[in-house]
């Protein structure tokens, strides 16, 4: 039986690094990464073309985040991943928590914002939509904290100790189905708490620290429950191909210590990134303040100055 669709998974060798990086693509996100990058870079070049500036570090975070999705969905991992609970971690760690946040830094609706014409006078382009989509009372709900830490929970729990994960995992279609999840909760989670693009909600930086390690427990809790199961936790997993010579609760032990590792990395990606954005919104505020105090002196001296030339011209 082929779970996957993607030819004889059944008949793959024991996973090795080389064997997991092998071109094996994923129609949907191939094209999806394709037409990511292009979009991208189409940005970019409309902003050079006009001498505008934009990051060389937000380009190169983007596509690496993108870059990243292709290495999980285009490469024999994502065979593997049908079969071994720890492979299809890595996946789903990745696509999750990594991705997003690399995209995120990447400032994509900034990008678009900047690169969209506008429409004109009582006319709806591409960025007039993009604006009220920003500004819909559903992207307010779904970036909400309330809803996106139960989301990113949810995600986990509520999937692989349910009945649904089997469900999705026994077609392609709800393979994709499911990463395409994956990478849209890391994205609405985050996307706040980076505060790079703009958003429905702007909390301040240490309210965007809070939210980060408030989902973060239940992850590693989560790790730590399947690297404690003392039998294979999920159907899907249960009976490994012979072919792998992998041991299916040792192979969830991996896939829970996958899982636990994780919940520290991204967080840590997270909070560098935050403190850089605090120490650059400090500065810009210390420069305001310089700049307004400038302002005052200068015109004390003028005031000072004409003070004095009205003395001398009384004098005289």
């Amino acid at each position: 039986m082929d779970h996957s669709g993607h030819g004889m998974t059944m008949d793959l060798p024991p996973f090795t690094l080389g064997r997991g990086l092998e071109w094996s693509a994923d129609p949907f996100f191939l094209i999806a990464c394709l037409v990511g990058l292009a979009l991208y870079g189409w940005g970019v070049a409309r902003l050079v073309r006009r001498g505008d500036k934009w990051p060389v570090g937000r380009t190169v975070a983007y596509t690496a985040g993108v870059l990243s999705i292709a290495l999980m969905m285009c490469t024999k991992l994502n065979d593997y991943g049908m079969v071994m609970f720890s492979v299809h971690m890595v996946q789903h760690m990745v696509i999750s928590m990594v991705s997003p946040i690399l995209i995120l830094l990447g400032a994509p609706i900034t990008l678009a914002l900047r690169a969209l014409p506008t429409a004109g006078r009582g006319r709806k382009g591409p960025r007039e939509l993009l604006l009220m989509l920003l500004h819909s009372r559903y992207m307010r709900i779904i970036t909400h904290p309330v809803f996106t830490i139960p989301l990113f929970i949810a995600s986990l729990y509520g999937l692989y100790f349910t009945p649904l994960f089997d469900f999705l995992m026994e077609s392609r279609p709800g393979h994709v189905a499911m990463m395409v999840h994956f990478l849209a909760v890391g994205v609405v989670f985050f996307w706040p708490i980076m505060g790079v693009d703009p958003g429905p909600h702007r909390p301040g930086h240490l309210m965007r620290m809070l939210e980060l390690f408030a989902g973060m427990p239940f992850h590693a809790f989560f790790g730590i429950a399947l690297m404690m199961g003392s039998t294979p936790m999920v159907g899907t997993f249960r009976n490994p191909p012979a072919s792998l010579g992998i041991d299916a609760l040792s192979d969830q032990n991996a896939a829970g210590g996958i899982a636990w590792a994780f919940s520290e990395v991204p967080s840590v990606l997270v909070l560098i990134a935050l403190l850089f954005q605090w120490y650059a919104s400090e500065e810009r505020q210390a420069r305001r303040k310089d700049r307004a105090a400038d302002r005052d002196g200068d015109k004390e001296l003028e005031a000072y100055n004409a003070y004095l030339a009205s003395l001398n011209a009384r004098g005289n």
